[in-house]
């Protein structure tokens, strides 16, 4: 294992947690915004949101713009 995937594969359960947090974080405003949402489908069309949002960093990522060396 490279000292990359080490440091990763250290931050693994901090970063998940993060992720996870940011989703609750989503949810309760929604909540809040939006007494009466199913949250089934407003849990869907967040993760769908995240998704959008990583593939868009991926594709940058594709892109180079996160080289910076």
């Amino acid at each position: 294992m490279d000292a990359l995937q080490k440091e990763l594969a250290s931050r693994k359960s901090e970063i998940i947690s993060g992720m996870e947090l940011f989703f609750k974080a989503n949810m309760t405003i929604t909540d809040w915004d939006v007494p009466e949402v199913d949250d089934h489908a407003a849990a869907i069309q967040l993760v769908a949101l995240m998704q959008e949002a990583l593939d868009k960093i991926k594709a940058d990522i594709g892109s180079g713009k996160y080289d910076y060396y």
